[in-house]
């Protein structure tokens, strides 16, 4: 093996090209290239290639179930009581305003207030208001927007606005990867779009109970984060009849290619396992009258992503020959409403619900304190069993894994790893390719440059070992250093090495700003994650390497995340023929994070399913008794072998 690799550098000695060893793609240059490439593949799916109103619905009511999925919906929880409660009423005249509570699960709980006319005894269009991001402290942002509440129960409707998790009464978290750091969220399959979208359909759950709403005749609208809850809820519930958003949806090309992400939270965010262009979603409300409303100097929904969106749902509702009921309104300023905009909000609502097209004026009223409008008016009123604190631990359920059987181990195996597939790595080919070779192929340090897709590059170095060992294929993490071989190696491995640096570690790691983590962030968009395609990395490298010596027994090893990325590697590439991790974390809550894992499996599991393959494990961990059991059940027991940590 030694040879080898020295009759090449002695090959490139001859060239000048040592003389100036080749740079890699600069990190934060590479993978946005990288990104835009992957955005631009994607932005050509819109409607899932369908053409026809016949290919269309084909497809519809798949795309329905893919759409539940990525917002964590599917299936979808259980509708449990709502328990809901009034718990105060104010009076304005010819509008009274309810207090009131609900449970969107038990525990979930959702304040709002619901404007309706006084002494009102007939059934009535109803409107479901969703709110942005105002931030009105113990109120609730509910009460930034009274003055929909009360313009559209002055004119004949119920409306029923509804406080968001994060700025609402009862409080949780919208911002989980933006600067948390909760990276499971999208192992787990997590995003609070998820939790507002059940939580709008919980409200309609709410409001057809009422003797004074019209089912028949219920629309939703909402600016900013609420009018991607209005897309979010129109898309998943066909009981709303009209949706307008308002600034709340843009397109990948400008969430990711134009970074445009940066100025969002997660609640504006699905987990894009399926690949969709984001058109799609709203595609899912046609034939339904949708105003797309805007405003043109908006930096964080910017026009040209908003004429590419109007263009696409002009013709999904062309397919339905209804090429009116979709129509846009732009008004003129920032990222805010005006008086503009609120006409015409109203006025779509009255032209599909009322069915009147008359010229209507703004909301024209003294706004109440907010403290007025609190369904828990004092801190001791606020529930103790709230969960909306914790609801992203409990929302989306993690996997829970039975074992195999003892002699049926192939076949678990095949079920696992189908959905692992499917879920985790959708979209990847049987066998990742071969990495290939650019002309300009080391450094001074034993490096290779290797191009494992098309635009990325990474470095894998050559350590000299005794040549009778086994080949140690090690990936390198972040605690590693990006040339030598790393303190922990030398004490484990005595054969050769190739040191891996896959995308974003030493020379091509890119830019980590908290917030916004743009490129952590921008990879669930794609259908991706860092982690998944460093995984990736690993493989197309790996097998680039392993031309030179075919016939040799070579492993895969890593410490820490680093050395669950190279178990995967094992495991999604049959040619390792064996893995040693070093101190590995027993869960992939605490990393590496790969798309819905946790809905799969979780490490030891996974680690279970390299059995009959030889696996080593430098831990003290107990967690592992689980994948030795899984060993034991293979049939292999004697091919686990756990190694206890000097403390």
């Amino acid at each position: 093996m030694r040879h080898s690799v020295l009759s090449l550098f002695a090959l490139l000695i001859v060239c000048p090209v040592l003389a100036q060893p080749p740079k890699p793609t600069r990190g934060d240059e590479m993978i946005e290239e990288w990104l835009k490439a992957q955005t631009a593949e994607i932005s050509n799916r819109f409607l899932d290639g369908a053409k026809t109103k016949a290919d269309w619905e084909g497809k519809r009511e798949r795309l329905k179930g893919e759409y539940l999925e990525m917002l964590g919906l599917s299936p979808l929880p259980e509708k449990s009581p709502l328990e809901a409660k009034i718990t105060g009423t104010v009076d304005r005249g010819a509008v009274v305003v309810d207090r009131l509570h609900f449970q969107s699960a038990p525990g979930l709980y959702v304040t709002g207030n619901l404007y309706r006319p006084k002494d009102n005894s007939k059934k009535l269009p109803t409107i479901l208001y969703v709110c942005g991001h105002s931030n009105k402290g113990r109120d609730g942002n509910k009460t930034a927007f009274q003055d929909h509440g009360m313009w559209f129960a002055s004119n004949g409707y119920v409306c029923l606005v509804i406080d968001t998790l994060q700025l609402g009464e009862v409080a949780g978290k919208h911002h989980g990867t933006y600067n948390l750091n909760r990276w499971w969220w999208q192992a787990r399959g997590y995003t609070p779009a998820g939790i507002e979208c059940w939580n709008g359909i919980r409200a309609i759950d709410y409001l057809v109970t009422r003797p004074d709403v019209d089912a028949e005749r219920i629309g939703v609208t909402g600016i900013s984060g609420g009018g991607a809850s209005t897309i979010w809820i129109a898309a998943a519930d066909d009981r709303v009849k009209v949706a307008v958003p308002v600034s709340g949806m843009s397109d990948l090309t400008s969430y990711v290619s134009n970074k445009i992400i940066n100025g969002h939270c997660d609640c504006m965010l699905m987990v894009n396992t399926y690949g969709w262009e984001w058109t799609t979603i709203a595609a899912l409300i046609a034939p339904r009258p949708m105003l797309f409303a805007n405003s043109d100097k908006d930096s964080i929904f910017p026009m040209d992503g908003n004429r590419r969106i109007i263009e696409r749902l002009r013709q999904a509702y062309k397919m339905y020959e209804k090429p009116d009921l979709v129509d846009e309104h732009v008004s003129q300023g920032g990222h805010d409403y005006r008086p503009d905009l609120r006409i015409a909000i109203f006025k779509w609502m009255n032209k599909y619900l009322k069915n009147e097209t008359g010229e209507v004026k703004d909301a024209d009223f003294k706004p109440l304190a907010g403290k007025e409008l609190r369904v828990f008016a004092e801190d001791a009123d606020l529930p103790k069993d709230s969960v909306n604190g914790k609801i992203d631990e409990l929302f989306v359920p993690s996997a829970k894994v039975t074992l195999p059987e003892e002699g049926k181990f192939d076949a678990w195996k095949k079920l696992v790893m189908k959905e692992l597939r499917e879920k985790c790595f959708r979209g990847w080919p049987e066998r990742v390719p071969q990495a290939k070779m650019p002309k300009k192929v080391s450094d001074t340090d034993f490096g290779f440059y290797l191009e494992t897709e098309p635009g990325i590059m990474i470095r894998v170095q050559y350590e000299e070992g005794d040549v009778k060992k086994p080949i140690s294929f090690i990936v390198l993490g972040t605690d590693d250093k990006a040339i030598g071989m790393p303190k922990w190696a030398e004490d484990v491995h005595e054969g050769e090495c190739f040191l891996c640096s896959p995308r974003g570690h030493g020379l091509t790691a890119w830019t980590a700003k908290n917030p916004p983590n743009y490129v952590e962030r921008a990879h669930i968009l794609v259908g991706k994650t860092v982690d998944q395609m460093r995984v990736w990395d690993t493989i197309a490298a790996f097998r680039e390497h392993r031309t030179q010596a075919p016939a040799k027994f070579w492993q895969a090893a890593g410490k820490g995340q680093a050395g669950i990325i190279a178990a995967y590697a094992a495991l999604l590439e049959p040619d390792f023929a064996a893995a040693e991790l070093y101190d590995p974390p027993s869960s992939h809550r605490d990393g590496p994070i790969f798309l819905n894992v946790l809905r799969v499996l979780d490490i030891p599991e996974a680690l279970g399913l390299l059995a009959p393959r030889p696996l080593t494990i430098h831990s003290n961990d107990k967690a592992f008794d689980r994948t030795a059991e899984i060993y034991k059940r293979a049939g292999a027991a004697d091919k686990f072998k756990r190694i206890e940590l000097k403390k």
